[in-house]
């Protein structure tokens, strides 16, 4: 199929970057991201511009943070852009004058690790990432599940508690209110306020005060053993680890693979996870447990992933 462009649209720049079929990242070209709809699309062409220079490319994937339809075209839904049924593979393809297949951000690191990381020799995966908030997705007999409408995966939106607290969708006791890197700093806040004798260390890596607390502090301060940072490690990891063994109900792949931000930490927050995982999953004393594995491209899954699925078929039948 030959090079292709994967985008990634983040919240401070735009990358693109041109990918060959194993995954290599041969070039990149990143533009800062624009406030307004419409200067982000310019902003996209204008990266893909920039990274294809000398280089003969067959097609572009998006990924975007949102929903976005099974054609893999329009995006329905964006949280923090705002897209409402945006034809952005038209808009795209018009600027550029090659094919555009957009997916969703999540589905496109989700695919990268599955291809060219840690989910290499697995037929079926289920990916999670825990950043700011909680996204993920579905990897089923080598293929990546959209669902009917293009929109599954939403895991982060999963209610875990009825009338738990509110998320920013609209709902309320979604998963990622009580998995993610939000959720980290706020149970090291309450926590420090609460006992702040037990938060020594934590309080004086920030300004001293509760809410001073940064998620960087909360790392560093584990790694310190600071008992309310440890604390809030692990009630992150209860919460991320019995929504893993929920999903190993519905799914029961041969691995979880983490990634996002907190996934970086390694151990100190995925040792947890796996106590957690298996201690709610059901039968887990007598059934084969997955492997919690971490994710290994970082922050360049998504640009490889929505590369390489630019040279997927149109998965609609």
């Amino acid at each position: 199929m030959g090079l292709t462009i994967g985008v990634d649209i983040g919240g401070t720049k735009i990358a693109a970057g041109v990918v060959d079929e194993e995954g290599n990242i041969l070039s990149t070209f990143k533009v800062p991201t624009p406030t307004t709809p419409e200067a982000i699309v310019d902003a996209i062409a204008s990266a893909v511009e920039g990274a294809r220079a000398g280089h003969e490319i067959v097609g572009v994937g998006i990924g975007a943070a949102g929903y976005v339809n099974r054609q893999r075209s329009t995006v329905y839904f964006a949280p923090n852009i705002d897209w409402r049924n945006e034809p952005l593979k038209e808009k795209v393809e018009a600027r550029v004058g090659l094919p555009v297949v957009v997916e969703n951000d999540a589905n496109a690191a989700a695919w990268g690790e599955y291809k060219f990381g840690a989910g290499k020799g697995h037929r079926n995966v289920i990916c999670i990432t825990l950043g700011t908030g909680l996204g993920g997705g579905i990897i089923i007999g080598n293929k990546l599940r959209r669902g009917h409408f293009g929109v599954a995966a939403e895991f982060g939106h999963i209610r875990m508690v009825p009338d738990g607290l509110l998320c920013g969708c609209g709902s309320q006791g979604c998963w990622e209110q009580y998995a993610s890197g939000r959720a980290l700093v706020r149970y090291a806040k309450q926590r420090a306020n609460a006992t702040p004798e037990r938060a020594e260390a934590l309080l004086g890596l920030g300004d001293g005060t509760p809410d001073g607390i940064e998620g960087k502090h909360i790392s560093m301060a584990a790694r310190q053993g600071d008992p309310v940072a440890v604390d809030s490690y692990r009630e992150l990891a209860r919460w991320a680890g019995a929504g893993l063994a929920d999903l190993a109900s519905l799914f029961d792949p041969s691995a979880f693979i983490v990634g996002g931000g907190l996934s970086d930490e390694g151990d100190l927050v995925l040792d947890p996870i796996r106590k957690s995982y298996k201690r709610w999953l059901v039968g887990g004393n007598w059934r084969p447990v997955a492997d919690v594995i971490a994710a290994q491209l970082g922050n360049k899954a998504g640009l490889v992933g929505a590369a390489d699925l630019a040279r997927e078929p149109d998965p609609v039948m």
